[in-house]
């Protein structure tokens, strides 16, 4: 009997290269860790997020089932063994919560060239022709082997599927599996996928001294006004964090985190005394 696939999304990292979460960076109104799991969704019977001890209650992850990193320093390895445990009868399609570019048709491509016979099916890069193991199906035949890889003191997942029984697969789309592990990185992909629109800004007071004028009209690919806060900052020396400030958005105050549209006037609002 075939053993079904459950998902499995990683987001148990610590970030580092990137600064911030990187499973909350959003693309046009949606984090990554929501368009991966939505990947997911009604192609697989489950789906889990991979998260550390300590971000079981974090907001962004306790929407989803969970399955919890105990192993701490041995990266996304532990992981998958972590998943492997919990449902020794099922194959993991794993993905890493930090491929923005990843669309419906590599997945669907990546089940229906499965091959449940071998411990793994894989893309292979395009960038350097290995397996990629974070976009994968880990057949339950993969745990014991995998397991005394690491009891030997190794971690890298793709190094274990380099000397495994594996099916390599050509990716469908050469940038699917682009990741994102640094500010430029996500800037270059916000690019790609997110269309700037036009808004209209307005500064009041100690804004309006800093930066130097008292509206524009300018092209952003901010989604909510959090996003175009910290965008602006970038450009003006704004000493104020966001939650000192109040937004209004078209003449009535808003949420931080409510989807801006084009032509939307956005008016930042800073404490009567200027802070």
């Amino acid at each position: 009997m075939i053993a079904p696939v459950y998902g499995l999304v990683l987001a148990g990292g610590e970030s580092r290269r990137m600064g911030r979460d990187k499973a909350t960076l959003r693309y046009g109104g949606r984090s990554q860790l929501e368009r991966a799991m939505d990947l997911l969704e009604g192609r697989l019977e489950r789906r889990y997020v991979s998260v550390r001890a300590d971000q079981v209650h974090d907001a962004a992850r306790a929407a989803y089932p969970q399955v919890i990193d105990r192993a701490l320093g041995r990266g996304p390895v532990a992981g998958i063994l972590a998943a492997q445990s919990l449902h020794p009868q099922a194959a993991w399609l794993v993905l890493a919560c930090d491929l923005p570019l990843l669309d419906g048709g590599s997945l669907d491509a990546l089940l229906a060239q499965r091959a449940p016979q071998r411990l793994a099916t894989a893309f292979r890069s395009d960038h350097d022709g290995l397996p990629e193991p974070l976009c994968a199906i880990w057949e339950p035949a993969s745990h014991a082997p995998l397991s005394a890889y690491v009891a030997s003191g190794r971690d890298c997942p793709r190094k274990f599927l380099l000397q495994a029984d594996v099916e390599l697969l050509a990716q469908p789309n050469p940038r699917a599996l682009d990741n994102v592990n640094t500010p430029a990185e996500y800037g270059t992909v916000m690019n790609t996928l997110v269309p700037a629109r036009a808004l209209r800004v307005q500064y009041f007071a100690i804004l309006r001294e800093q930066a130097g004028r008292s509206d524009e009209t300018l092209e952003s690919k901010a989604a909510t006004p959090r996003e175009l806060y910290a965008e602006l900052r970038a450009r003006y020396p704004f000493t104020l964090e966001a939650e000192r400030l109040r937004v209004a958005v078209n003449g009535e105050f808003g949420a931080w985190d409510q989807p801006l549209s084009q032509g939307d006037a956005v008016v930042f609002i800073p404490p009567v005394a200027g802070g």
